[in-house]
């Protein structure tokens, strides 16, 4: 976990406020909109998901919330970042049930691995989005890989992934991972 939000935290500290309104793989999103989601996501309900805290505690900050308008946005990420991967590091995170949105509680795998794949799916969306790139190392690619491979269809038929794109049966693991996951591994930003 904590490879995996720190290979989105360096994504993250490399986008300025001028890509903020660029295009991102997904079409829903730009990258500024795409930014407050994975915060919202990895920093904020995830770290709560972990700790087995009920969605939309007291003191929780709401969905929506434009995280990139506040002062130091990105440092502030990387310490959410870094706190939710600390607590998903301790094995009792992923005993259980838990919660990551309103919609009920999960077994905490389940949940867990929606957060890894929202630091790395979403993480590589901003990466491409902003002529970066994601460090994804190998043992990441394939825990990713199995993961998507196992909840694909789900996912496609809640509308979280889009349809698959076909990708080599040799290309690089992590391609492959993207391309199950409704992502065209060779999505390029378009020209200004």
């Amino acid at each position: 976990m904590a490879r995996a939000a720190e290979s989105a935290v360096d994504i993250v500290r490399g986008i300025g406020p001028d890509a903020f309104d660029e295009c991102t793989p997904c079409p829903e999103l730009k990258v500024g909109a795409l930014l407050n989601h994975l915060i919202f996501l990895t920093g904020v309900r995830g770290h709560a998901a972990g700790l087995k805290q009920p969605p939309h505690a007291q003191n929780e900050v709401a969905e929506g919330h434009a995280f990139i308008a506040e002062p130091d946005w990105a440092e502030a990420y990387a310490a959410r970042s870094a706190a939710t991967a600390a607590v998903w590091s301790a094995p009792e995170a992923w005993v259980g049930e838990t919660a990551l949105t309103g919609s009920g509680r999960m077994p905490a795998p389940f949940i867990g691995t929606i957060v890894l794949g929202e630091w790395l799916l979403h993480g590589w969306d901003l990466a491409v989005a902003t002529g970066q790139k994601l460090n994804v190392d190998d043992e990441l690619a394939a825990v990713l890989y199995e993961d998507i491979a196992g909840k694909a269809e789900m996912a496609r038929q809640y509308g979280v992934f889009g349809p698959e794109v076909s990708v080599s049966p040799t290309a690089p693991l992590f391609d492959r991972a993207l391309g199950m996951a409704g992502r065209d591994p060779s999505w390029k930003r378009p020209a200004a």
